[in-house]
């Protein structure tokens, strides 16, 4: 196989340069218009970086997925998960993050880079109250760049204008059985829609 190992040579195959507004779009803050397409976003995902690699964490609340605090920082709440923790361990140790808001039905990604902080100071995690629970931390997010992503790929995929694509798609439980030797990926599957419901904060 034939690899790209130089910025010459990846700049060689890439002849054309990106266009004024590919650069001219990237701001050092939230715009008005960037906050306003953010706070409609209920989904986004998280990239962090750390000691053992990179990690990329769905992020979902059902109503914005963060808080903008200000034009430079953003809030994000740890709702329940697994517990495994890899994008907290990630930021404790190497703050840098990056993430990609997505909204239903629109083909722009909003993306945001920049460096984050864990909180679980008691009136911060106060602020995301869902009747009696709160989340255990907030992920603080402060701006270093903002930018709307080109269109092309979502309508590429027609993410939004096609069916649904996961009928007859195995489940994580499937997965399990397949990576542990004895493991009842059935039960699972069938059990889990109920136990979300009652883990979901």
């Amino acid at each position: 196989m034939r690899t790209v190992d130089s910025i010459e040579a990846l700049e060689a195959l890439y002849e054309r340069k990106p266009s004024g507004a590919a650069l001219d779009k990237v701001t050092d803050r939230l715009t008005p218009a960037q906050a306003a397409w953010i706070e409609a976003s209920r989904f986004c995902v998280l990239s962090t970086v750390g000691p053992e690699g990179t990690d990329a964490s769905p992020r979902g609340d059902d109503g914005p997925v963060v808080r903008i605090m200000d034009e430079r920082t953003l809030l994000l709440p740890d709702w329940r998960g697994n517990n495994r923790m890899d994008s907290l361990r990630n930021i404790v140790r190497d703050g840098r993050v990056s993430l990609m808001f997505l909204v239903i039905g629109a083909t722009i990604v909003m993306r945001v880079n920049g460096r984050a902080v864990l909180s679980d100071d008691p009136d911060l995690t106060a602020r995301f109250a869902h009747e009696d629970m709160h989340p255990r931390a907030v992920i603080v997010v402060s701006v270093s760049e903002a930018y709307p992503q080109c269109a092309r790929a979502v309508m590429r995929a027609g993410l939004w204008s096609r069916g649904d694509d996961s009928a007859g798609l195995p489940g994580i439980g499937e997965m399990l059985a397949e990576a542990r030797e004895g493991f009842d990926g059935a039960a699972y599957d069938a059990q889990w829609p109920e136990r979300a419901k009652t883990t979901m904060w």
